[in-house]
């Protein structure tokens, strides 16, 4: 057998895979990581239980091959785009958040934040699984952190002494608004998010004017 024949059906099945897992993120957001079924997704996507099975063998492998890729759809919508577009520092903070917020106001997943649904979802649930979302977590809040670390370092949180402990904050004001955006299907929680960061910074001493960014959309 050549090589193209064999390079043409891997690039099939990357792509049925991809095609398969855009389905089982925004499944899992609504229904959860347990709502996902090998029949369920055959359904949503047009391709056969057989096919899926093939690709992904269990339904654990399918859970965390969702993960995975809810991971890399995170990095694409928050993180890379702030770090493309803002220098280390309080400006890259306000970025992130500002990103955050768009991430999960625009419903990048139909059922808001992967991971704020998964870790609650999975948070009593030891296993592989959790493992992997809980990775996904730490991920995204020690970047958090290490970006409101070189801004206390520039000097710009002078009154900021304990990075970790505000990550903690944010983070669940992120995740609060969120939650209850889905729940009372309304941006307010957003804005309020937005309103008790930017307090938040200016208290520490960031820049009125730079913080003032947060939750627009060219911050």
């Amino acid at each position: 057998m050549t090589q193209a024949p064999i390079d043409r059906r891997r690039a099939r099945g990357d792509e049925s895979r991809r095609a398969v897992l855009t389905h089982a993120i925004d499944t899992a957001t609504v229904e959860g990581l347990d709502g996902l079924t090998i029949g369920r997704l055959a359904d949503a996507s047009g391709h056969s239980k057989s096919g899926i099975a093939t690709l992904f063998g269990s339904k654990e492998q399918l859970q965390l091959a969702a993960v995975a890729a809810a991971r890399e759809v995170f990095i694409d919508t928050v993180t890379t785009p702030a770090r493309a577009r803002t220098p280390r520092g309080l400006v890259r903070v306000c970025a992130l958040l500002t990103d955050w917020l768009t991430y999960s106001r625009e419903r990048v997943f139909r059922g808001g934040c992967f991971f704020a649904a998964a870790s609650v979802e999975f948070a009593a649930k030891p296993g592989t699984v959790r493992d992997a979302v809980v990775a996904a977590d730490q991920e995204w809040e020690d970047y958090l952190t290490a970006s409101l670390e070189h801004a206390m370092a520039a000097g710009e949180l002078p009154l900021l002494d304990d990075a970790r402990q505000l990550t903690f904050e944010m983070v669940s004001l992120l995740e609060s608004a969120n939650t209850r955006s889905l729940l009372y299907e309304s941006v307010e929680p957003y804005e309020r998010a937005a309103v008790a960061l930017r307090s938040r910074l200016v208290a520490l001493g960031g820049d009125p004017a730079l913080v003032a960014t947060i939750g627009s959309p060219t911050a």
